[in-house]
């Protein structure tokens, strides 16, 4: 299958890994890519593409050249890590075709396992705080904006709405930093803005959350606003695109985003100081500003 192009350094240097080895197991057995793939029953064209990246390997394929270049016991890591490295760029459209329901119990578990969840938000607020209303709507522009999503909404909402629970149990903590645009996005009626962010100041004041708010008229001279992000622990972070969730493991990689975690909290502000933000969005909506 061709390799989509991907926004993760990530995902493509695990797949350059995987190439690499290839080729130096094809090296070792002094076999040529002709006949590499005359042993394995491809083309030529497809032992080099393979071989330079340009393809992504199925699981047998990578069972056949470990066979061909005589070691077959290196096939099970291989296919491990070709796995892995398929994970790391995952489309948008290819998971909901299940459904939204399942999007969102995936979710729940892997933050069941997280003890610090940061989040970034520029867009939205994040799931665990948000209400059924302002979750339906956004569901229900998911659904509208892509065809082929099964319309499954109330039990996707359900699902999600889940996640609030975790905000109380015991051993997690959760560091959310918000753009003050984010309050302010019409996501929904003005009855469902006010409910939400009604509820975002009661969950402001739970000691397992740090909320902050970045304000309008931070000084972003040394921290532009930038893509959504998740930070599980120090092992993973998600961003979010249109298309696809990029999942960045790599250790440099994940000290970029706790740095620009660190930067952006440093802009925003916390306490009795982010809750006048949220009132003032609440009484905008009473009024009809903005």
């Amino acid at each position: 299958m061709p390799i989509p192009a991907s926004p993760s350094s990530a995902a493509q240097q695990a797949r350059a890994r995987i190439a690499a080895v290839l080729h130096e197991l094809r090296l070792d057995a002094g076999l040529t890519v002709r006949a590499l793939a005359t042993a394995c029953g491809w083309s030529a064209a497809k032992a080099s593409r393979i071989e330079n990246g340009r393809t992504q390997p199925a699981d047998s394929d990578l069972v056949a050249w470990c066979s061909a270049c005589g070691q077959p016991e290196r096939a099970a890591d291989l296919t491990a890590a070709n796995r892995q490295a398929g994970q790391l760029y995952v489309e948008w459209r290819r998971r909901q075709r299940r459904g939204l329901r399942q999007i969102q119990e995936s979710a729940l578990t892997e933050i069941e396992q997280t003890a610090l969840q940061r989040i970034y938000a520029s867009n939205v607020i994040p799931g665990f705080f948000q209400t059924a209303g302002y979750c339906r709507s956004l569901f229900s522009a998911f659904v509208a904006f892509e065809d082929d999503i099964p319309d499954d909404v109330d039990q996707a909402v359900a699902a999600r709405l889940e996640r609030g629970r975790l905000l109380r149990d015991g051993g997690r903590r959760f560091v959310v930093l918000l753009e003050e645009t984010v309050l302010r996005y019409r996501v929904g009626t003005p009855a469902v803005m006010r409910e939400q962010l009604l509820h975002l100041l009661q969950v402001q004041r739970l000691p397992t959350v740090a909320l902050g708010v970045i304000p309008f008229t931070a000084d972003r001279t040394g921290m532009w606003p930038m893509e959504s992000f998740y930070l599980y622990d120090n092992t993973r972070a998600l961003v979010e695109t249109l298309s696809a969730e990029v999942n960045v493991v790599a250790p440099a990689e994940l000290l970029l985003y706790e740095r620009a975690f660190a930067e952006l909290g440093r802009l925003a502000v916390y306490g009795p100081t982010a809750a006048a933000r949220i009132t003032a969005a609440i009484e905008a909506l009473d009024t009809g500003g903005v």
